[in-house]
């Protein structure tokens, strides 16, 4: 088994007796891009003083924008079931709960995505809790076909990610086949006696089943994968630890590690007692933890979720994260049943702002929001996508297309502010564009958007 909590607890233990020169030189090697072994990442997370913490900040930020520039993916989830045969105790879902269970129609699910197109988004996450019988690999298939074709006056989605619960190769083949961009599985936690507490007379309790899900992923030609733990359930200097070595498993296998990493802390739910959680993170452990992950795995996508409350989330824009969901919603029918008043959520949410309010404010900081999926198209995933990141080409693609897809969402969507701001950022940010062909490919796309044109394969 590739996750030695042995080894990671005595890492860990060593690392905490690390010397601030130490320390320094970690950070130093981080700056560089020369790659962080274990030993380097457990040393990082035993930072305590306030002068290293700032620079742990700083270089997360540095080597973020040189990396990814000041792009922002935004995205939204859209849940189609809440039936679950799991008993997981940190979830709104679980089994034991009393709550209205069902599952979108497939008109249902077509006004859902009117819905999130009418918000501008392009691409969703899709969630779904675990249950054979109700909610099996045939339904969640029929899901992804009809999000694809529910094409309407406001746009269409052009790229689904899915977070549904570990399954078999054929049925990760079939995931495959539907065109979905990346799988996304939650660990929710590294912590092997910890995950079979929270998992009680549960199918997803079959922790080693449940670990190896990416490498049955990866066999059936799912080459973008995403991890990630929900924070609170164990230590988390643990995770942190736990997750690059699952990383690292995947190269080594595979070629390719995580896609992206999510970092959900755990949030109050029905049915659950937060104050159960030993182990809940600070805000400010947490800003820590996404800036260690930014320097361990530089070229990842880091995910951040409106479980978050804005300045949070705004901070951590700074110190790692890539990715944001914005207008989420996490109810099954949630989007229809907030435009009536009305609620149903797996989790409680802290960023109850429009995505229009989102990029204003992403706009203002100096961000480029992206609603790009040309990669997924254009079948840039696995390690073409990380070879295009680690030579430093990802941003002469994904800048300028975070350019076009935010003129695309001021000419549909945006407000005067939005199209004031907007407007003028991706003529500043396109002026700043040194190769000249790929200036002019911005201009020319952005005169087509204007002349009624749409979908440029963005």
């Amino acid at each position: 088994m590739f996750i030695d909590h042995n080894y990671i607890t005595d890492l860990l233990d060593e690392a905490s007796r690390a010397s601030s020169q130490e320390i320094a030189e970690v950070l130093e090697k981080a700056r560089q891009h020369k790659g962080l072994s274990h030993r380097d990442v457990a040393i990082l997370l035993q930072i305590d003083s306030e002068d290293q913490v700032r620079e742990l900040f700083q270089v997360a930020d540095d080597i973020k924008k040189s990396i990814y520039g000041n792009r922002v993916v935004v995205f939204a989830p859209l849940y189609v079931s809440n039936f679950c045969v799991n008993n997981c105790t940190y979830c709104g879902y679980q089994r034991k709960n009393n709550i209205v269970r069902r599952k979108l129609t497939f008109d249902e699910i077509r006004e859902e995505v009117r819905l999130l197109t009418r918000m501008g988004h392009k691409r969703i996450a899709l969630e779904a809790g675990e249950d054979p019988v109700n909610c099996d690999i045939d339904y969640i298939l029929k899901a992804i076909e009809t999000i694809y074709n529910a094409e309407n006056s406001f746009g269409k989605i052009r790229r689904i990610n899915v977070n549904i619960a570990a399954t078999s190769v054929e049925n990760y083949r079939k995931l495959k086949e539907a065109q979905i961009g990346t799988y996304i599985l939650f660990q929710e936690t590294y912590h092997r006696p910890t995950y079979e507490k929270v998992h009680p007379n549960s199918v997803k309790g079959d922790y080693e089943y449940h670990t190896f899900a990416f490498d049955r992923a990866m066999e059936a030609g799912l080459d973008d994968v995403g991890g990630g733990v929900l924070f609170g359930l164990a230590d988390p200097k643990f995770e942190v630890m736990a997750l690059m070595l699952h990383n690292e498993h995947l190269e080594q296998k595979f070629g390719v590690g995580f896609h992206t990493i999510s970092v959900p802390r755990i949030k109050k739910a029905e049915g659950m007692d937060i104050s159960n959680f030993p182990h809940l993170v600070s805000d400010e452990m947490f800003k820590r933890v996404i800036a260690i992950i930014r320097l361990a795995v530089p070229f990842t996508g880091i995910i951040l979720s409106t479980r978050e409350a804005p300045e949070l989330r705004r901070e951590a824009l700074k110190y790692g994260v890539s990715q944001i969901s914005a207008g989420s919603c996490t109810g099954v029918g949630g989007y229809k049943e907030s435009e009536q008043g009305v609620s149903t959520a797996q989790f409680d949410v802290a960023d109850h702002r429009t995505p229009s309010e989102i990029l204003k404010e992403l706009i203002k900081d100096g961000h480029i929001p992206s609603y790009c999926t040309a990669c997924y198209r254009q079948g840039r995933t696995g390690d073409r996508f990380m070879s295009l990141a680690k030579s430093g080409q990802i941003q002469n693609v994904c800048g300028p297309n975070a350019l076009v897809t935010l003129m695309e969402y001021i000419l549909d969507y945006g407000d005067q502010e939005l199209s004031d701001l907007g407007e003028q950022l991706i003529v500043n940010e396109t002026a700043k564009i040194k190769r000249n062909d790929i200036q002019g490919w911005v201009l020319n796309s952005i005169s087509k958007l204007k002349s009624g044109e749409r979908d440029l394969y963005l």
